[in-house]
């Protein structure tokens, strides 16, 4: 098998496997519990919120652990805008965030609050420019995702924060990180980061667990309500094995993040320059289209449209070779719909029903990139002479 969907989530370490499994049969008390059980597992959760803390160069207070990317994102939008919505009902964000997001967003529209959709340039990212323009008196929240999901477009989240809190200093900023968390080195606080989402699953971790970054300075509130764990911002008895196993998937990613990084690259660089070999094929998210601006992207994420292909087939031939990839996010995937990030990019309709995306990992090889390359080579002009016309 070689997997190239890494976006959407990667394999478990063995290690935090293990981890997890030990917690499970030996730490297995409620960690509100006040006997030795539960202050065992306790202990678990601190030392977990310590570590990524750590990672993060922020204050363990900060840290909140949730069911994941989309349960972060939820508590951070829905959180700030109901705890400032005194100070206004206007929330700015991107035309090509993650559904998380976007869903999101079109509840709060729907509970009063006016939201603006900023547009992104040819190679998905946002115009300071265009942030600025659309800050307003009543605008209380930004949200821009920092590495985006599709096409890996990655945005300069220290700038468009600057940007805006130069027109509106009390403004908050929340980003999406789940695709840069674990790829990136991300520390809030010098970026004028308010609100970070990270997902387990997307790092080597466990599904059904992430954490948001809340800076102490903001005003948010809780979205689930029951026995006031964590301080009362997130009720639930604690998924201790899920955190262990999410706070150790990060300590190894950020351990080899710089040896990783080079190594995805290197393979980013030489997918990408074989499949514009090949006819009829393009790429999306690099900047002014040029290969050497690729470190200007994420490291493990390539876009390529096949001209005359529709992406569907070109997925399951692909598959039938046992090489596994995706048509988009992985969150909508099983819902028939034009992509709203290639859509905001300007691309050609006929290539929006036509584009793939691979995503690479610490555990991707050269040969796994080779052998793919090939299977396209193969496949394309098989299937191109069967489409229709």
């Amino acid at each position: 098998m070689i997997y190239l969907d890494n976006s959407a989530t990667t394999r478990t370490f063995d290690e935090v496997t293990g981890c997890m499994t030990e917690i499970m049969r030996d730490t297995f008390g409620n960690p509100s519990s006040m006997h030795m059980a539960g202050v065992e597992a306790e202990k678990e959760i601190r030392k977990a919120k310590e570590t990524l803390a750590g990672i993060l160069k922020v204050d363990t207070k900060e840290i909140v652990f949730t069911s994941g990317g989309t349960e972060s994102d939820n508590l951070a939008l829905i959180g700030c805008a109901t705890a400032n919505r005194r100070d206004g009902m206007h929330l700015i964000t991107t035309a090509v965030e993650h559904p998380a997001v976007l869903e999101t967003m079109k509840y709060l529209e729907e509970q009063g609050f006016s939201v603006t959709y900023l547009g992104v340039s040819r190679d998905g990212r946002v115009d300071p420019k265009e942030l600025a323009s659309a800050v307003r008196d009543d605008t209380i929240l930004v949200s821009v995702m920092h590495v985006n999901n599709e096409i890996g477009a990655v945005n300069d989240l220290e700038e468009l924060s600057r940007v805006a809190k130069a027109i509106k200093p009390g403004i908050i900023f929340h980003t999406d990180a789940v695709q840069s968390f674990g790829k990136f080195r991300i520390y809030p606080k010098k970026s004028g980061v308010d609100l970070v989402s990270v997902s387990g699953h997307k790092i080597h971790g466990p599904k059904g667990v992430g954490l948001l970054y809340i800076s102490d300075k903001v005003k948010i509130k809780p979205i689930l309500f029951g026995g006031g764990q964590q301080k009362g911002m997130r009720s639930g008895t604690e998924n201790v094995p899920g955190i262990a196993g999410l706070a150790l998937a990060a300590r190894m990613s950020y351990e080899m993040l710089d040896e990783v990084t080079e190594k995805m690259y290197e393979l980013k660089r030489h997918f990408a320059e074989e499949l514009l070999k090949l006819d009829g094929v393009s790429l999306n998210g690099i900047p002014d289209d040029d290969l050497s601006n690729i470190r200007e992207t994420s490291p493990h994420i390539v876009s390529a449209s096949f001209e005359g292909v529709r992406a569907e087939v070109l997925l399951h031939a692909l598959e039938a070779k046992e090489i596994y990839v995706s048509s988009g996010s992985a969150c909508s995937s099983n819902k028939p719909a034009v992509s709203a990030t290639l859509t905001a990019i300007g691309l050609d309709r006929s290539l929006l029903d036509s584009t793939l995306r691979f995503s690479f990992s610490c555990e991707t090889g050269m040969d796994d990139i080779d052998t793919a390359l090939s299977v396209l080579a193969e496949e394309l002009p098989k299937l191109r002479k069967y489409s229709r016309h």
